[in-house]
């Protein structure tokens, strides 16, 4: 459908030549502009209502004082609770003071922008389910390693002394909100999530189709493609100062990809930019001291090149 009105647009419509790179470059920028935003609309929405069943409080709640799978379950909550970088200093005081161990809460912190919403819209969308499946799993790998590393170094002493200190009133989920209430808005915060994002989605989308449309593919096969092992540090290592959503990032990663950049390298360079975004980081470092930011970084950093280099190999 979305291919089909993209060459209407293109071939028929605008009356552009099959062979001329800006037909390229325009099929995709239109194809995915309106498959990603369907998919957003879609997804959003979804996540949005699932997550009106896990408010912060009742998130706390879950993993305070769990025993056994505490790191799985925080992984997988923070999937579905996936609370942008602003949020980061509230939900790690929060979860320290409602008794959730540091390791535990370090892996919240980590699935929760990795692996989002946004990025399973569109990877399903642009990839198909394989791609997505690799993406969460690798994506809950991290999260759930960087935890139990961090439990086992017993790093709470570089917690800023402050946090141990702050004591929150809990305040109990008074109010259940009705199915018509959740679905209100969800679609309410669906709008709100588009109204702020959309500008980077055809931003990125307007470089993916340049890419795609321009530039060649052995320029990109020659020089990335075929980089070697080294290649997914370098986007480790590109990705970590770069402040960039999914919605923005993933249109210029298809683009690379379909130019000959390998999987794993391409995943690598998305999930250091959504994982350990330097905005992030210093929001952190409001509640951890240099030792333990650091060390949130390196392991962060370092499952991420593990990962890229074990699906260059598989892949």
């Amino acid at each position: 459908m979305f291919d089909t009105f993209a060459k209407f647009v293109v071939f028929d419509f605008l009356k552009l030549q099959e062979t001329s790179y800006a037909a390229h470059a325009l099929h995709f920028f239109v194809m995915d502009l309106l498959k990603i935003f369907v998919l957003l609309f879609l997804v959003i929405t979804l996540v949005t209502y699932i997550r009106s069943y896990f408010s912060a409080v009742r998130t706390r709640k879950l993993l305070a004082g769990k025993k056994h799978m505490c790191h799985v379950m925080a992984a997988l909550l923070g999937i579905v609770t996936p609370f942008c970088s602003c949020s980061a200093v509230p939900m790690f005081i929060g979860f320290i003071e409602g008794g959730v161990p540091l390791g535990v809460t370090m892996t919240f912190l980590i699935a929760s922008p990795t692996v989002n919403e946004i990025a399973i819209a569109l990877l399903f969308g642009l990839f198909g389910w394989k791609i997505t499946a690799v993406y969460i799993g690798s994506g809950l790998f991290i999260a759930i390693a960087g935890g139990l590393i961090i439990d086992k170094l017993k790093m709470e002493r570089y917690v800023e002394d402050y946090v141990w200190k702050i004591k929150f009133d809990d305040v109990a989920d008074v109010v259940v909100p009705s199915q018509h209430e959740r679905i209100v808005q969800s679609l309410a915060h669906t709008r709100l999530i588009l109204s702020k994002i959309w500008i980077y989605v055809v931003i990125g989308i307007g470089v993916g189709a340049l890419i795609h449309g321009y530039v060649p593919e052995g320029w990109i096969s020659e020089n990335l493609g075929a980089a070697g092992w080294w290649s997914v540090p370098l986007a480790v290592a590109i990705g970590v100062p770069l402040y960039g959503n999914a919605g923005s990032t993933l249109p210029v990663i298809q683009a690379l990809i379909s130019k000959g950049v390998p999987i794993g390298t391409a995943l690598a360079l998305m999930m250091s930019i959504t994982a350990i975004s330097l905005p992030e980081l210093i929001l952190l470092r409001r509640v951890l001291k240099p030792r333990l930011l650091a060390v949130f970084v390196a392991i962060v950093a370092v499952a991420i090149v593990i990962v890229g280099l074990l699906f260059n190999v598989i892949l």
